[in-house]
């Protein structure tokens, strides 16, 4: 069953508004773009306008833009751990996910642009002989997101082999080169301000055959796919694990596994899943994700946090 977006606000943005935007990004723009077909939950209404660089330059442009006229912006990646709203997004929405060059600058470090899939990424070390990115095995997702969200498994995360990010400001489109110390990596977050987009970044990696790297990969890639959803459109894990537990677990433990509201459902194979089975919209979703958090507060005490990001209008 299609997906229906709620009727948006007014746009914000007029017609001389969109001819422009088409005019400064040569053509790299979609106006009215339902969100549902920009994320893995399949889920949001539309956006007024979403801009797809193909390079730094023009998403550069895109912000100038925006910064002069006072057009309200948000950034986005590759949409697999983001949920928007029914309502859809007013203003601009710049996604990076076509900004994919990626290349070996010597015989260690990388350099990668935010919109390479992390699959991408793994691969090319894998071919390079290069370790320290196996924790990417079966993990969805663009490296900029990936390097907001310091995203990662048991076996790393990209605090462990970054070396510097590069980010543009939204609010003039200045660029600024970051040392990782700097980044304030923490568990599945870092302190990368929010009204700076993720454009590159560079990394650090060792040497290592090519076959320990593909064994590590195949592990856990079995192992995700043995405790995973699947055939329903997601967004990984709804929930950071607290402290010392798992907020599967605790989810589990208050008897929701199964649990459904509307097309939204707290999966039966994994507890951290809120799936979409189908025609699931933004509230259905936002509403199974209050009775998750509310259920495990009153049960275990402990407040979950939410690891998706939700945008957009109500």
């Amino acid at each position: 069953m299609p997906i229906q977006a709620q009727t948006p606000s007014r746009s914000v943005l007029s017609h001389t508004d969109r001819a422009e935007l088409v005019d400064r990004l040569d053509g790299q723009v979609r106006f009215d773009e339902p969100m549902s077909r920009r994320t893995t939950l399949r889920i949001g209404g539309p956006a007024d306008a979403l801009c797809l660089p193909t390079s730094i330059a023009a998403l550069r442009a895109a912000v100038e833009w925006c910064t002069g006229q006072g057009i309200a912006m948000i950034a986005v990646g590759s949409g697999s751990n983001l949920l928007v709203r029914d309502g859809g997004v007013r203003g601009v929405v710049i996604a990076t996910r076509n900004l994919r060059d990626l290349e070996k600058l010597d015989d260690r470090r990388i350099r990668v642009q935010a919109g390479v899939s992390t699959g991408k990424l793994l691969s090319a070390a894998t071919r390079w002989q290069l370790g320290g990115v196996e924790f990417l095995g079966g993990v969805p997702g663009s490296v900029g997101g990936g390097m907001r969200m310091n995203a990662g498994t048991y076996l790393g995360e990209f605090k462990d082999v970054t070396t510097q990010v590069t980010t543009v400001r939204m609010d003039d489109g200045d660029i600024v080169i970051r040392p990782a110390s700097e980044c304030g990596f923490a568990y599945r977050e870092s302190a990368i301000p929010r009204r700076e987009i993720v454009v590159e970044a560079e990394l650090a990696l060792h040497a290592r055959p090519r076959a320990d790297i593909e064994a590590d990969v195949r592990a856990l890639r079995l192992r995700r796919l043995a405790r995973e959803p699947k055939k329903v459109s997601n967004a990984g894990s709804i929930f950071k694990n607290p402290p010392g537990d798992y907020a599967g677990r605790l989810i589990e433990e208050c008897g929701l596994k199964g649990t459904r509201i509307g097309g939204a459902e707290c999966s039966p194979a994994h507890a951290n899943w809120l799936v979409n089975t189908g025609g699931a919209s933004a509230g259905d979703m936002l509403a199974l994700i209050e009775l998750v958090r509310t259920r495990v507060a009153q049960n275990c005490a402990i407040t979950l946090e939410l690891e998706v990001k939700v945008i957009g209008e109500d």
